[in-house]
């Protein structure tokens, strides 16, 4: 599944990310790379336990946690703790996948990589290039969203950064461990639940609601790992 959630920050969160983000320091992105991604990563990032990146993730926390449509597709188990980088100067990210466990951080606590998701933090005309560009069973595919946007995709796709020619393209990243760890599932599951939604706007008495509720349920029940 790869879906664009929107305005997951809203405008005074992002006017608010602004001001702690001016204020941050910033360091080699290859700090939190693989070994393989290392050698393809230029980018910056604030580091783990900065203030900023503490202040910032714990909004963004708050934020997914009130959003339906990021816990439908979701499902979260866990959410690792976000982390941000900037892309500028011609830096970009090569073609790699994500590490399918990382140990979070400060903590002896593991959570594997289910999903990944990118949280785009400035305006797409703020920067040239930086499209993040994920290839999957349908193909390749350019993302570049507009200030407070975020795409959920799967952590085994495999993809890159396009290099920043003009501006910065500053964002927040991170990885998602589901309840339900299987792609094909957690989409099946995702779109009964909109239907099911759908189905109560539209025609709110209708009896098969409740048996079509009780399917996504027993699916649930069925497959997730918790």
């Amino acid at each position: 599944m790869l879906l664009t959630i929107p305005e997951v920050l809203n405008s005074d969160e992002l006017a608010q990310a602004k001001e702690f983000l001016a204020k941050a320091d910033w360091v080699d992105g290859r700090v939190t790379a693989g070994h393989q991604s290392a050698r393809a990563k230029n980018n910056q990032q604030i580091p783990e336990n900065h203030k900023v990146a503490k202040k910032l993730g714990e909004m963004i926390l708050s934020a997914l946690g009130k959003n339906a449509l990021f816990i439908s597709a979701a499902l979260p188990a866990k959410v690792f703790p976000p982390l941000f980088n900037r892309y500028q100067g011609g830096q970009s990210f090569g073609t790699h996948i994500d590490n399918a466990i990382r140990q979070i951080p400060q903590t002896a606590h593991y959570i594997r990589t289910d999903l990944s998701a990118t949280l785009f933090l400035n305006h797409p005309e703020d920067y040239e290039g930086g499209e993040l560009v994920i290839e999957d069973n349908y193909g390749v595919h350019k993302v570049k969203l507009p200030a407070g946007h975020m795409i959920l995709y799967p952590a085994s796709s495999l993809h890159h950064v396009t290099q920043v020619t003009k501006g910065a393209r500053i964002a927040s990243f991170f990885w998602i461990q589901s309840m339900v760890r299987d792609d094909g599932k957690r989409t099946t599951l995702f779109d009964l639940d909109l239907a099911i939604q759908q189905l109560n706007k539209d025609i709110p008495e209708h009896k098969t609601i409740i048996q079509l509720t009780g399917i996504y349920h027993n699916l649930l029940r069925s497959w997730a790992d918790v």
